[in-house]
């Protein structure tokens, strides 16, 4: 029976690490990773989120038509790390410069967005999946002065309610500690 799962919280919140605890002993798994290699500091950060999971963890790097990996991979188990980055990514292959958009092309590109969502979750129902996905919680912060932050955090909320409310289990982490907000954390 498929299951999603939403873990969110802020930057160093434990989400990633929480993630692949609930699939400790698992090799039935494959791993999505979302970000794209941009300089040196990012080589490093993935370099350490390989090195910290399950060498035997299949891998896909991307974040378009990821309906259509789901569709395709064995594995009952899905960790998608991070929404967030998912959306940085899918907004810059939207548009060449959303600071520059009208309201309306904002619009657009939102439901360009959320489309590629609703394809993901839709498969995970549809091929019977475990989802897992992990998300920063952005909405806590203070409101960005530049409008590309502003249509950031707004896709990134939207998108987050939206997994929520799709999802069976929603768990916010704070400082290393699980906080179930629907259904049951482990």
């Amino acid at each position: 029976m498929s299951q999603i799962i939403l873990i969110t919280g802020g930057a160093r919140s434990g989400k990633s690490s929480y993630a692949e605890k609930l699939l400790t002993g698992s090799d039935d798994v494959l791993y999505i990773a979302t970000a794209v290699r941009t300089d040196a500091e990012m080589e490093e950060r993935i370099k350490h989120h390989i090195e910290s999971r399950n060498a035997l963890w299949t891998t896909h790097e991307g974040y378009r038509d990821l309906d259509e990996v789901l569709s395709q991979t064995p594995h009952s188990y899905v960790l998608l790390d991070c929404v967030t980055n998912m959306i940085s990514n899918l907004l810059f292959y939207g548009s060449d410069n959303p600071e520059d958009m009208n309201p309306g092309e904002v619009d657009q590109l939102y439901v360009g967005v959320q489309a590629e969502f609703e394809k993901l979750l839709t498969a995970a129902r549809k091929f019977d999946k475990t989802l897992i996905l992990v998300s920063n919680e952005v909405g806590m912060g203070l409101i960005s002065e530049y409008k590309l932050g502003r249509i950031f955090v707004d896709f990134a909320g939207f998108i987050n309610q939206y997994i929520a409310r799709e999802a069976d289990t929603v768990c916010f982490m704070v400082s290393g500690l699980p906080l179930a907000l629907k259904g049951r954390v482990e």
